[in-house]
């Protein structure tokens, strides 16, 4: 555990949730992988669409409309319409067929259970604090063993930016009646997390759990923690 500047009091905790709570990188490659032999399999257009074709689509796509960012779903709905459309779907067809197949995609990417030991603090923090999720992802709190575990969870989307942007925290400081300097906000991501929290107002705890070097953050981190369970020990010692 390593402090920058003193933790200051706090009156809620916010968390990410993707590589946050759990590890998000295998689930998505999966995720990913899984997708294409779905689309290849289920639309005849789509036979030889591969994982490369598709990463250069998302990244015409994002370019062409940079505000997707702000929004996972809508950004991956988009490529599909794209990629369906290109590949000689008839563009009504691609627009009842895409978020179809991104329903597809999002029960495959939330195909897992967070690891008791994330739901176990959550509870555990609870008892202290009102316990919120703030987060850029898409991932189905139901399917993954969430659900009931925050207060609420706020998700990335219209009317709001996604992290760093300072939507998510003020809209949480909002519900909680409290004021966004109130909030201890846990993340993985130095600029998403860190700097969106402390740039907005809040605390940060930077969760490095790979011992990563602090280059490139905007702004340090009030406090780093290489494992996630000693939140419990930094929050109630």
């Amino acid at each position: 555990m390593k402090f920058y500047r003193p933790l200051k009091p706090f009156k809620a905790i916010s968390f990410d949730l993707d590589d946050t709570l759990y590890d998000n990188h295998p689930i998505i490659k999966k995720a990913e992988a899984d997708f294409i032999v779905y689309l290849n399999k289920t639309y005849s257009e789509l036979s030889e669409l591969t994982a490369h074709q598709w990463g250069l689509y998302k990244n015409h796509v994002v370019n062409e409309s940079p505000e997707l960012v702000n929004d996972v779903s809508l950004w991956r709905i988009a490529i599909l319409k794209k990629i369906m459309t290109i590949f000689g779907i008839a563009e009504y067809k691609a627009i009842e067929y895409a978020p179809i197949a991104f329903a597809e995609f999002l029960r495959l990417r939330s195909n897992f259970t967070v690891p008791a030991e994330s739901l176990t603090l959550l509870e555990k923090l609870a008892e202290h604090y009102p316990v919120i999720a703030i987060t850029n992802g898409n991932v189905d709190e139901k399917q993954v063993g969430l659900e009931n575990k925050f207060q609420f969870i706020l998700k990335a989307g219209a009317p709001f930016k996604a992290k760093p942007h300072h939507d998510l925290f003020v809209e949480a400081a909002d519900r909680l009646d409290i004021k966004v300097s109130d909030i201890l906000h846990i993340g993985d991501h130095l600029i998403s997390d860190v700097f969106g929290a402390q740039n907005s107002g809040a605390q940060a705890v930077w969760l490095n759990e790979h011992n990563q070097p602090l280059t490139g953050a905007r702004l340090l981190p009030t406090v780093e923690i290489n494992h996630i369970n000693t939140l419990y020990s930094l929050i109630t010692e």
